[in-house]
């Protein structure tokens, strides 16, 4: 009678220790087929040859990227889109800059040719002309040509190879007695011309005594030269400079001058031809004024051609060392 219940209680223990040593073998089981599965797993992905699909934080990603692209595109600027087919290379490389010099080289080499060309035909054409020939004839003065054992050279003068400036031409006016002059009247004679006005205050009258000084000068050195020379004053104000005003203008001065006038219409083509400059400054109220000019002295050979410029800033001395050359020049050939 007392083993029954030893017997139950028995049984009901083992019975509980089943159960237990059953539940841990299906959870210890489960466990080592877990990593299996997902082993299964990420072979069927990787042998896979369509990418899973995006995830909702893949999705974002691309739309950002997509509004990135958007944002920076045309800006060649390709940070942050990761493998981009922008080019670093620029539109200029060296082979083309070698071309360019290249084809720069030839255009002036074969403008250099076709320029000698040129003046050679034309040499060959006009340098037996006796008006000469001129490159441009509105710079520079015509020239003649003779033949020398070099060859064809511009007929040489105290300018050297560069020519005469193209200034002068045919004028007229008038002097003090009211009689008409022109650059013919002065054919022979080397001139002294200086363009002024009789009421300007300091300018005019120092270029005339400087001139004044180098006729003296002259006179004591070169004798024979000083005859050949003779100095004009034209007035570029002929409507205050009357042949009265003039006169009396001419008393303070050297006695070899000669002071000419004209309508203004004279004046101003003469000065043109001169290219002087002239302009009426310094107006008041009661109508007086100054005029701002050129300040040169053009020195003319005995055929009337320009010879030589004095500026300013040349002294009596040197005016008269460029005249002794001017006048005592004896060409080579």
């Amino acid at each position: 009678m007392m083993l029954r219940p030893t017997t139950t209680i028995s049984c009901g223990l083992f019975g509980k220790l089943s159960n237990a040593v059953n539940t841990a073998a299906a959870c210890q089981s489960k466990s080592r087929r877990a990593p299996i599965m997902v082993a299964k797993c990420t072979r069927s992905s990787s042998g896979s040859s369509s990418p899973p699909p995006p995830t909702s934080n893949n999705a974002g990603a691309a739309a950002s990227s997509v509004k990135y692209a958007k944002t920076t595109a045309g800006t060649g600027n390709p940070e942050g889109s990761g493998t981009t087919g922008f080019s670093t290379r620029g539109p200029v490389t060296w082979p083309a800059l070698g071309l360019v010099a290249i084809a720069a080289a030839s255009a002036v080499s074969y403008y250099k040719i076709e320029r000698e060309r040129r003046l050679e035909n034309a040499m060959g054409k006009i340098v037996s002309s006796e008006s000469g020939w001129s490159p441009n004839p509105e710079l520079l003065a015509r020239r003649q040509y003779v033949r020398t054992k070099w060859g064809w050279f511009p007929k040489e003068d105290a300018f050297g190879g560069a020519g005469k400036p193209a200034i002068g031409g045919p004028w007229s006016l008038v002097d003090l007695d009211g009689n008409l002059v022109t650059d013919e009247s002065f054919k022979g004679k080397w001139t002294l011309l200086y363009f002024g006005f009789a009421r300007c205050p300091d300018i005019c009258p120092s270029e005339m005594v400087k001139i004044g000084k180098v006729m003296d000068t002259l006179e004591k050195e070169h004798p024979k030269l000083r005859g050949q020379i003779q100095p004009i004053f034209v007035s570029i104000d002929p409507a205050r400079d009357s042949l009265k005003a003039l006169r009396d203008y001419a008393k303070d001065f050297h006695p070899s001058y000669v002071f000419l006038t004209g309508a203004p219409q004279q004046v101003q083509a003469m000065a043109k031809k001169y290219r002087v400059y002239m302009s009426k400054a310094d107006e008041t109220e009661d109508g007086d004024y100054l005029v701002d000019h050129s300040i040169v002295v053009y020195f003319h050979d005995e055929t009337g051609d320009i010879a030589d410029c004095f500026t300013q800033s040349m002294r009596p001395s040197d005016i008269v060392e460029k005249v002794v050359e001017r006048m005592t020049f004896v060409p080579s050939y």
